[in-house]
């Protein structure tokens, strides 16, 4: 008897069950499961969909599962600074660059401005070039790093430095464009650039048109121009179209972590054996509390580049620590548990985040951020055939030109809505006086935070901070210890640079976000 209703149970529940299953696999429907039109199919309304889509990892990154941790302080604010309160925040999972960018990869970088621009806009080259000035320093000798270090075959893997903020920026831009050139080329969607006629030839690129490729200007040409390049894509059924990011042939964009994806990255937060918490609260990117490593083979060695103590860079000779008086090769020392190298010591990296010191307490709770600014590509319109035609405006890398939309009309709110670097900051939201914020809007003219002891023509104390003020972490090979700890954070102008300063890539997680295999 219970034996036939238990049976009968399970009869009835089965088709539930498959249901439930069929259900929930949209992956594998041949039509829309809301207007039930076939998909990819030439008789019906032709609608291609790509199924099966995974992220590949983009070249020389690794993939960082986000997650919550807490970020900011871990030790004693010796410094007095009080900017970096803990907070418990969430980021979402991104690629990060194994290693630092290194001179051979930025010297291929200018190889290719030169190849490019070096005609046609030869301040552009001029431009991308790191200052190497920023070894000459007071009372010290580095002229043989001032004249070798970047060019120098024996630096090849050290990182790049003497770069700045927007530098970094634009290489990430280049990055990008260059990696989906490759991708399309090699899957004949256009076709390869001619780098013997760019090489050698004495026509001037045109950045207008598409002798050079730019990912955005090339999805956004989709409007006005269905078909673009010399071997443009073609559908399931040989027809010509463009390709798109539907396709998921192409990375998404290169940039600069944010402080919250580069700090939760260096600290490698992981669960213990899969249970949602962690037994410790790191100090630096490594266990434990020391700066040698505690591992038998290895123990007693200096896990990072830095300094110990006054005047200590490297150790003695004949028994030398970190091996580096300056800086090291990018792949030196122990990775931390994410595989990253060096998220600790060797030079100091920029990330995107404007600087705020109370940014920790204003910040969202998922993928914190200071920095935002909303900008809309410009479009010129002609008239062709009666017909308005709408064509991107392209800057002088032939990226698409961008701008925060003008609003006359209600011009406050237009700023407090696309540019919120000063967000609750001395913005004219969070001003004493609203009235007056309301009638003269300057947004560079509200940081009131930090103040330079000398002052300016009118008496007047200025700041030390502003829109253009970035973030910079990780400590370096002329800082001592209290700077390894990725809680730990310092600022800069974004148009300036340091000989202990360069940066990694990051790139956003489309998508799921947990690693195929789970």
């Amino acid at each position: 008897m219970k034996k036939t209703t238990f049976a009968k149970i399970i009869a009835l529940a089965l088709p539930f069950v498959l249901f439930s299953c069929n259900n929930n696999s949209l992956e594998n429907q041949k039509s829309s499961n809301t207007t039930g039109w076939k998909y990819n199919d030439k008789n019906s309304s032709g609608f291609e969909v790509q199924f099966g889509y995974q992220q590949v990892t983009p070249p020389g990154m690794v993939f960082i599962e986000g997650g919550t941790f807490s970020m900011g302080r871990t030790i004693e604010d010796v410094m007095g600074d009080w900017n970096n309160a803990q907070r418990r925040v969430t980021v979402s999972s991104f690629y990060m660059d194994q290693y630092e960018i290194s001179n051979l990869n930025w010297r291929e970088y200018i190889h290719w401005m030169r190849m490019v621009y070096g005609k046609a806009a030869p301040v552009l080259v001029d431009r991308a070039l790191p200052d190497t000035l920023v070894w000459r320093e007071e009372l010290a000798y580095n002229e043989p790093y001032l004249q070798y270090y970047y060019g120098h075959v024996a630096y090849n893997y050290y990182p790049v430095v003497g770069v700045n903020w927007e530098q970094a920026s634009d290489y990430c831009a280049w990055r990008t464009d260059r990696v989906n050139e490759m991708v399309l080329a090699e899957k004949g969607v256009i076709a390869y650039p001619d780098f013997q006629a760019l090489r050698g030839g004495d026509d001037i690129v045109d950045i207008s048109e598409n002798q050079v490729f730019n990912t955005e200007k090339y999805i956004a040409k989709a409007d006005y121009e269905p078909t673009v390049g010399k071997h443009p894509q073609t559908d399931l059924w040989g027809e010509q179209r463009k390709a798109t990011m539907s396709d998921g042939d192409m990375f998404p964009a290169y940039r600069l972590p944010t402080e919250a994806e580069w700090e939760y990255a260096a600290l490698s937060v992981l669960s213990e054996e899969g249970e949602e918490n962690y037994v410790e609260r790191r100090i630096y990117p490594w266990s434990g509390s020391q700066v040698r490593n505690p591992n038998k083979k290895y123990r007693g060695q200096i896990m990072a580049n830095f300094v110990r103590g006054k005047g200590d860079l490297m150790g003695m000779g004949h028994a030398l620590n970190d091996h580096a008086t300056v800086t090291a090769p990018v792949n030196s020392y122990w990775p931390n548990d994410f595989g990253l190298y060096n998220m600790a010591g060797n030079v100091n990296e920029w990330v995107a985040d404007v600087y705020r010191p109370a940014s920790s307490e204003f910040v969202q709770e998922y993928n914190p951020y200071r920095g935002n600014e909303y900008k809309s590509s410009i479009y010129t319109e002609t008239t062709i055939d009666g017909a308005t035609v709408r064509t991107p405006k392209v800057d002088s890398l032939g990226r698409l030109a961008k701008e925060i939309p003008a609003d006359r009309d209600n011009e406050v709110e237009k700023y407090g809505k696309l540019d919120v670097r000063n967000y609750q900051d001395g913005d004219y939201r969070s001003g004493l006086n609203r009235d007056k914020w309301k009638t003269a809007l300057d947004p560079d003219a509200a940081t009131k935070l930090l103040y330079d002891p000398d002052t300016d023509a009118d008496g007047m104390l200025t700041t030390k901070i502003s829109n253009t003020t970035r973030v910079y972490k990780g400590g370096s090979w002329k800082d001592r210890a209290y700077w390894l700890s990725p809680g730990t954070r310092r600022y800069l102008e974004q148009k300036e640079c340091r000989n202990d300063l360069g940066f990694r890539c990051a790139m956003s997680k489309v998508g799921a976000q947990a690693t195929q295999d789970k």
